[in-house]
């Protein structure tokens, strides 16, 4: 397996100057993505606020498991993906959600776009939004949202996915002891699917929603 070539990530707090900051950036977390790829936040930009982790260690390892577990079946099989935003700061989600910039609470946040802080449970967790290219252009189209969560429903190992009106962007969690929960901001349906429960829609109806999708995983990138 791929992910056993990758080392335990080995720090000692927050990255204090440039150069630690650059060997953090430089973790390769799956075969296609480094801590780099997820750690820009357009608050943290222009507010000035690092989007840094204070357990980068904790950090890593989570993003690992969002990175091998999610993301890297995605681009496998669809190709190329966005990530729109992904780690963030205690500080910086503070800032977002008490200025109405789309950040839940910080408790909220814990194993989810917090990645170096457990939830209330102790589960290790981390949440990424994505966009994937080849199903917006469908979406804008009139494509149905639904076909692409119940495709990731049915393959992939998740915690949560949240989907928005805008090119048919989610939010997708990794997180341990998931809870495989379906929720969206598109239209009237805001619950698809709670925890515990199951699919009303039945599989071979769920399939058919998705006949046209590419095969799973079917993209062969160079070794």
């Amino acid at each position: 397996m791929y992910n056993d070539e990758l080392p335990e990530p080995r720090y000692r707090g927050r990255p204090s100057s440039v150069k630690t900051l650059e060997k953090l950036g430089r973790e390769q977390l799956s075969r296609h993505f480094f801590m780099r790829n997820f750690l820009y936040s357009e608050i943290g930009a222009f507010e000035g606020i690092p989007n840094i982790p204070d357990d980068p260690a904790l950090a890593v390892r989570a993003g690992r498991a969002l990175a091998q577990t999610l993301l890297e079946p995605l681009v496998e099989t669809f190709g190329p993906i966005e990530v729109r935003s992904a780690y963030r700061s205690p500080e910086v989600n503070d800032f977002g959600n008490r200025n109405g910039l789309n950040c839940a609470s910080i408790e909220a946040n814990r194993a989810s776009h917090i990645w170096d802080q457990r939830d209330a449970e102790g589960n290790l967790g981390a949440c990424s939004s994505i966009v994937i290219p080849w199903f917006a252009r469908k979406f804008e189209a009139g494509r149905d949202w639904k076909d692409l969560a119940w495709w990731m429903h049915d393959h992939l190992d998740y915690h949560a996915m949240t989907f928005f009106p805008t090119r048919a962007a989610f939010n997708l969690t990794w997180r341990e002891n998931p809870e495989r929960k379906i929720s969206s901001w598109i239209g009237p349906t805001r619950t698809l699917l709670a925890s515990g429960c199951e699919p009303n829609e039945p599989l071979a109806a769920r399939q058919q929603g998705y006949a046209d999708f590419p095969t799973f995983r079917g993209i062969r990138y160079p070794e």
